[in-house]
């Protein structure tokens, strides 16, 4: 059907792990048309769960995008763009990046288990992203369900602002409309109750609404006006609104469709997407319009290496009009491509289209520039413009790997660079001095299925073992250093004097070089090779083989020779001098500290703290919710190895855990000595 950017819906689904958003996606899908009948995860028939990793495993791990072109009235059709998201806290990756690309997001949550730390997590990140949110309470008629006590735990988790447009009525069986129809009872109490609740949310938000509302009541505002008050409450976040489904029986799927078409945002009315545009002095916020005539820019927010078409870089279009035969620049690359094939995606099938308009989601291929977060532009003029960056969480679990049999080297990197273009949480990082390629991941979990996917969708074998830790070294106090370095060799000699102090900087800072060499004691063209030489120290360390930081150099005063005095001269003494500094500075040896967060039954609370007492942690703080005590604590990485098997037999697998990076701090005296009499410098003295 033909469609303009008015007509265009985009949602993510979102929410804990087993909400049921797979369900609730594919419900959508055969309530929309676009399926005759709707998959199944057990029989592993889902559009979203294609891969066979997921189909094996029951859950999805990456996200999956579908389309719905639907005209309920005859008069109107509306093209809705839905993303199913994964819920385990591995897979955040693709479900934060998904964000970027919706106007809404819609937080689905389970009627038996009400609101868990998936839910709190990902509306917090909708709210930052400025996306309206909306909520989806799932399994409306299973046994244990509680729409009254969910109900209650949204509002007190997300406040009064979170009210229902439907109910469910007769224990999930049906629900009625409490925003249109407002008529009878519900399983929540009259429904003339929460419409009036709705009202008086949104009236609030618009001064015209307000007067006419104050004036004569519901019946004197006109639809626009009530229309035009309840997008700016969405927009504004002053209202959350609820939908009541049972995705398995289809109750309420399509009541939830209609509102999606009606009353969520279309690209035009949600809040201007945070695009940001380079100048000389810094990024400053871009406003766009959905132009179809203006020139394109668009965000390539997915990127899926399909076996049979190649690259593929799923986009959102924010202006403009992307065409096949269109040449477009990735970035701020000088040579343009051209689009060959456009495609819309349904799952893991891809239909060619001719056009992608502003508001929509398309797919490009075999283009081997583009990568996550790329800008797709036609004109110079929009090469330094992108969107604010989404935090990710800091992929903190690692495993050092190299490939199983040897000629495989080549094939591991290659592999190993398509699965980090997939997944913006999960990084490869190749240590040349220690010849080590270390994997990071968000969880063991996490890495295990990278390893699952380089055996099964390109043949490789790893062994793995555990990544040194990410120790760092800084100093503790102001030194000076000095060093002349001084060499006949027969000919022409060698010559530098490097005198210099350091002194610490606060932690995180990094690194200073400051010249303040008076009378040309060191000519200006030898001062780069001071430097260098100083940075030799950072990347390798003096006290423990650790890359330093937090630490400022000033170049003070040395001396030269006018025949003898050369670059290498002044980088052997410049290195030298700060090796010196740093001996007399109290050299401290930091160790990463994360960011714990524990969820365990509460009858395991005192083993659990009890494990994380042995392993050097503070704890910052517990909470209890519905059975669950959720601890929160700071502890050494290097203390972590072991801590997943251990949570899982102290809780009999009903254990849970996330970290994100915090902070470095000094490691304790006996471990800093420790790690000094292993080190063994990897640099020959001069």
């Amino acid at each position: 059907m033909p469609y303009a950017t008015h007509d265009i819906r985009n949602v993510a689904l979102a929410g804990h792990p087993g909400a049921g958003k797979t369900t609730l996606f594919e419900a959508l899908l055969h309530a929309g048309g676009a399926l005759t009948t709707a998959g199944t995860i057990e029989r592993g028939t889902t559009v979203s769960d294609f891969d066979p990793m997921e189909k094996a495993r029951g859950h999805s791990m990456d996200i999956a995008i579908a389309s719905i072109d639907h005209a309920p009235d005859g008069d109107r059709s509306y093209h809705l763009n839905f993303i199913d998201t994964p819920g385990y806290p591995e897979f955040r990756g693709p479900a934060l990046s998904a964000l970027a690309a919706v106007e809404t997001a819609a937080i689905v949550v389970d009627a038996d288990t009400g609101v868990e730390h998936g839910t709190l997590r990902l509306m917090e990140r909708a709210r930052e992203r400025g996306l309206c949110r909306a909520i989806v309470v799932n399994k409306i008629d299973h046994e244990h369900a509680d729409c009254v006590r969910v109900m209650e735990q949204l509002r007190e988790a997300f406040g009064p602002e979170v009210l229902p447009l439907n109910l469910p009525a007769d224990w999930g069986r049906r629900v009625v409309d409490c925003f249109a129809n407002p008529q009878g009872e519900s399983d929540l109490g009259p429904v003339a109750e929460w419409h009036q609740r709705i009202i008086d949310q949104v009236v609030e938000v618009d001064e015209g609404a307000m007067e006419h509302y104050l004036e004569s009541g519901e019946a004197g505002l006109s639809p626009q006006e009530l229309h035009d008050a309840f997008e700016k409450a969405l927009r504004e976040g002053h209202l959350v609104p609820v939908c009541f489904v049972s995705a398995r029986s289809g109750v309420g799927v399509p009541e939830l469709l209609r509102i999606a078409e009606r009353l969520f945002p279309d690209p035009t009315e949600a809040n201007p997407p945070p695009l940001l545009k380079r100048n000389g002095q810094g990024d400053e916020p871009l406003t766009v319009q959905a132009d179809a005539q203006g020139h394109v820019i668009a965000d390539v927010f997915k990127i899926v290496n399909d076996p049979f078409v190649g690259k593929l870089g799923v986009f959102r279009v924010f202006q403009g009009t992307v065409r096949r035969d269109t040449q477009l620049f990735v970035d701020e690359g000088r040579k343009s491509f051209k689009v060959g094939h456009l495609f819309k995606l349904r799952g893991k099938e891809h239909a060619e289209i001719d056009e992608a308009i502003p508001g929509d989601i398309a797919a490009v291929a075999k283009i081997d520039d583009l990568h996550f977060d790329a800008m797709l532009h036609d004109s110079h003029d929009e090469d330094s413009v992108r969107l604010a960056p989404t935090e990710f969480p800091k992929p903190m679990f690692g495993l050092a790997v190299q490939a199983a049999s040897r000629g495989q080297e080549q094939k591991l990197s290659l592999a190993l660079q398509k699965l980090a273009e997939e997944d913006p949480a999960f990084l490869v990082e190749h240590n040349i001095e220690l010849n080590e390629t270390v994997i990071r991941g968000l969880s063991e979990l996490h890495l295990r299925v990278m390893l699952e996917r380089l055996k099964e969708r390109f043949g490789v074998d790893v062994a793995t073992r555990p990544p040194r830790i990410a120790y760092r070294e800084t100093v503790s106090s102001k030194a000076e250093g000095h060093h002349r370095h001084k060499k006949q060799t027969g000919g022409a000699g060698q010559f530098g004097e490097v005198f210099l102090r350091i002194e610490p900087l606060p932690r995180g800072a990094g690194f200073e070089f400051v010249d303040e060499v008076k009378g040309g004691t060191i000519p200006g063209q030898f001062m780069p090779a001071v430097e260098k030489g100083v940075r030799q120290v950072l990347q390798t360390g003096a006290v423990s083989g650790h890359a330093l930081q937090d630490v400022r150099v000033i170049v003070y005063d040395g001396k030269h020779h006018s025949v003898d005095s050369k670059e290498i001269a002044f980088v052997t003494a410049g290195r030298k001098a700060f090796l010196d500094a740093i001996a007399k500075a109290r050299p401290q040896v930091l160790e990463p500290i994360v960011d714990l967060e524990v969820g365990a039954p509460e009858a395991q609370l005192g083993d659990v703290t009890g494990s994380l007492a042995a392993r050097r942690a503070r704890i910052t703080g517990t909470d209890s919710v519905r059975g669950e005590t959720v601890v929160r604590a700071q502890v050494p990485m290097s203390e972590l190895d072991g801590f997943a098997a251990e949570l899982k037999s102290l809780t009999a697998g009903k254990g849970r855990y996330s970290l994100d990076f915090s902070h470095y701090e000094p490691v304790p005296p006996p471990v800093q000595q420790k790690l000094v009499e292993a080190y063994k410098p990897r640099h020959e003295e001069d």
